[in-house]
């Protein structure tokens, strides 16, 4: 693969709602410009982007895959993104290195979740692109009906530079408007052909409104335009392809990615009237030497600055990193520096990726994305350039996970290889989170939904060899006291020599929450000698580990020794130890204990039409509605709530279904409160039957 001035290089992320033919699209535009023979399928399981064995299994993207395409003197690197929501992640690291997206929909009258969600995150990033409306061919196409919705949605810089030839089956061809040409047939054997007489009218139609949304990009456009004279057709393609760089226009097109019509001028449009990364604006730095934020010019002769955006973990192929260069050029047989880690990195060869396919490349140039294999400290988000001129690049801000299990090795060797697996595969995907959870001793596994979980599960198996089985998500109940009592703790016990002797008094009272355990003593006249007390706070909080009637940590309350008794040979730490847990046990029967639940704060931002159903929803968890009011994103409400832990266990998934997955949501710790009276009777009556089962 040659070297490509920045001029010449477009780099195109295809994003939108799962099954809406983003990878089948991809495939014709590799089959267009020769790069592969034949047209893969993803049913099939051999197209070039979908070549994970979890992929060909699911029939579905789980990852991002780089596919640059050559075309007409032109260098496309086009980024395929996962469309589920559970793989959201891939497409904030695709947005960030690429300069246009195109927004890929079928052809049908309502838009899906996975368009919506790509739509604002490229009006967050102020991202130019396209529409592409895809399955012309099918016999429920309905492309007017998507054109009235787009409007609506998006507002009027959503233009159709394409006019459809037939529809649903008779779909056959396009007439690119800006070009005054039509196109028929599909991929390689694309032939242009005179306008149909019966669709001049909507032809011209359209022409006058790109004319004049192109016209209102610059100023001498706009002035020849409103004195009545027409755009030469050069004229009209500068001014598109500055309105797409500047957001304010969004043309849409018009294919088959099944048949191939109409992709062909996809590439041309991409080329015509996509950004090349030098139109982009600069983006931000930090220069290590003085601290500022300096913009980062795209200069072949500069510094090297390159930003990576994804990094996959193999124990096989090894560790890839998928680098942006922003400044500079990336060599082979080079050394790095890290900026993020303060670490040298040695680079040794570097490829252009086509899929899996690696091509050596000579040098990465400013602007291009290329691979390197077996850096040792580099992940997502760091920045790597010359150690005499050091930046530091904004990391890509990933969402929190939303979706929690509980996973357990299934042998010690499994448990061995799970945590050095599972980081990893962090450093693959950042969405993912996994830790120890103190409290529970459980592992937990946190992604963005089921499926992504799911995908992980099977990575851990197939890449590394570790087996782990699910488990209930244990809940951080805690146990306490609420009112005030009074207790001995005598042990005695006589066995022929020297007996054991611990003999005290406690009094426990409660305190507010989240205080946790207070010990201390009001010991006069030397009742309990003075080195016996840590015994007996050993003992008592022993006792209150192992809880009060349900088998959860008992806290927030005082412990206070105030009497008690010795004797001279047969007291000892142990049975003083053994006398505060009696003391506790026997105090907290008197003071009224109570089961503790961990509350949420939860921050739920949903259409408006789903906001009753919401609300209904969180009621019926035990949930208490704190307020709601207006989201930053139009027709959009954030209800806000506090709910029990135990009922948002399976809340990403219920959600999804309650809102069609328009929902999202986040968390975080609130307050323990006590459980309603009946709820802590059935937890109480478990743990009872669990515990005479064990013991049995």
């Amino acid at each position: 693969m040659k070297q490509y001035p920045i001029e010449k290089i477009r780099n195109v992320a295809f994003v939108g709602h799962g099954g809406a033919g983003k990878t089948t699209l991809a495939e014709h535009l590799l089959y267009m410009a020769e790069h592969i023979d034949r047209v893969g399928s993803v049913e099939a399981g051999n197209t070039t982007s979908d070549f994970d064995p979890d992929e060909i299994k699911r029939k579905h993207s789980l990852g991002l895959s780089l596919l640059p395409v050559e075309w007409q003197g032109y260098k496309i690197n086009i980024l395929d993104v996962p469309g589920y929501p559970d793989f959201i992640g891939e497409m904030y690291e695709a947005l960030r290195v690429a300069d246009m997206a195109v927004l890929v929909a079928p052809a049908q009258a309502d838009l899906d979740v996975g368009f919506e969600n790509a739509w604002e995150l490229c009006e967050q990033l102020n991202l130019p692109r396209f529409i592409f409306v895809n399955k012309m061919e099918r016999d429920n196409a309905d492309h007017t009906g998507l054109m009235a919705t787009l409007k609506e949605v998006c507002g009027r810089r959503v233009v159709p530079l394409h006019v459809p030839i037939g529809t649903q089956t008779a779909f056959k061809g396009v007439v690119d408007v800006s070009h005054m040409a039509a196109y028929v047939g599909s991929d390689r054997d694309t032939a242009q052909t005179d306008i149909p007489a019966e669709l001049m009218e909507e032809v011209e139609a359209d022409r006058d409104q790109l004319m004049e949304v192109a016209a209102e990009s610059e100023d001498e456009l706009a002035e020849k335009y409103l004195d009545g004279q027409a755009l030469t057709e050069e004229e009209l393609i500068h001014g598109l392809h500055t309105g797409v760089d500047m957001g304010t226009l969004v043309p849409v097109l018009f294919g088959s990615a099944h048949t191939g019509v109409g992709v062909q001028r996809l590439l041309n449009a991409i080329i015509e009237m996509g950004p090349h990364p030098g139109e982009m604006p600069s983006p931000k730095a930090e220069e290590i030497k003085s601290g500022n934020e300096v913009a980062i010019e795209p200069k072949a002769d500069g510094p090297l600055c390159a930003f990576v955006f994804k990094t996959t973990a193999d124990p096989y192929v090894g560790k890839l990193t998928f680098f942006r260069v922003y400044s500079g050029a990336f060599k082979p047989d080079t050394h790095v520096w890290n900026v993020n880690h303060d670490r040298d990195e040695r680079v040794g060869q570097i490829y252009f990726m086509r899929g899996k396919s690696q091509e050596p490349a000579s040098s990465v140039s400013v602007g291009d994305i290329g691979v390197v294999a077996k850096l040792q400290e580099t992940t997502t988000g760091d920045t790597l350039c010359e150690k005499a001129n050091q930046f530091k690049m904004k990391p890509i801000e990933f969402p929190d996970p939303i979706y929690t299990i509980a996973i357990l090795a299934k042998t010690k060797a499994d448990e061995d290889r799970m945590g050095p697996a599972l980081a990893r595969l962090h450093d693959e995907d950042p969405t993912l989170r996994a830790h120890r959870d103190p409290e529970t001793h459980q592992t937990l596994l946190m992604g963005m939904g089921d499926l992504h979980v799911e995908s992980i599960i099977e990575k851990l198996k197939r890449k590394f060899g570790t087996e782990v089985t699910l488990e209930d998500l244990r809940i951080p109940y805690r146990e306490t006291i609420t009112k005030k009592a009074s207790a001995q703790g005598k042990f005695k016990r006589q066995s022929g020599g020297r007996g054991q002797y611990g003999d005290c008094w406690v009094e426990m009272e409660p305190l507010p929450r989240r205080t946790g355990i207070e010990f201390t003593d009001r010991i006069v006249g030397g009742s309990i000698p003075k080195n016996y007390l840590p015994a007996i706070e050993k003992g008592l909080r022993e006792s209150a580990e192992k809880g009060i009637q349900a088998g959860y940590p008992a806290t927030d309350f005082r412990a206070v020794v105030y009497d008690g008794s010795y004797h001279d040979v047969d007291s000892s730490d142990q049975a003083f130890r053994m006398a505060g847990s009696l003391a506790f046990q026997n105090c907290t029967e008197q003071a009224n204990p109570v089961i503790l639940e961990p509350l949420l704060e939860v921050e739920v931002d949903v259409p408006e039409s789903f906001t009753g159903d919401v609300m209904g929803d969180l009621n019926g968890r035990r949930g208490r509605i704190q307020g709601i009011e207006a989201s930053s994103s139009k027709g959009r409400q954030i209800v806000r709530a506090t709910v029990p832990m135990s009922e948002m266990t399976k809340y990403a998934l219920d959600l999804r279904s309650i809102t069609r997955g328009r929902g999202r949501f986040k968390t975080q710790f609130s307050s323990y409160e006590e459980v309603p009276f009946n709820v802590a009777q059935q937890m109480v009556e478990k743990y009872k039957k669990e515990k005479q089962a064990a013991e049995h």
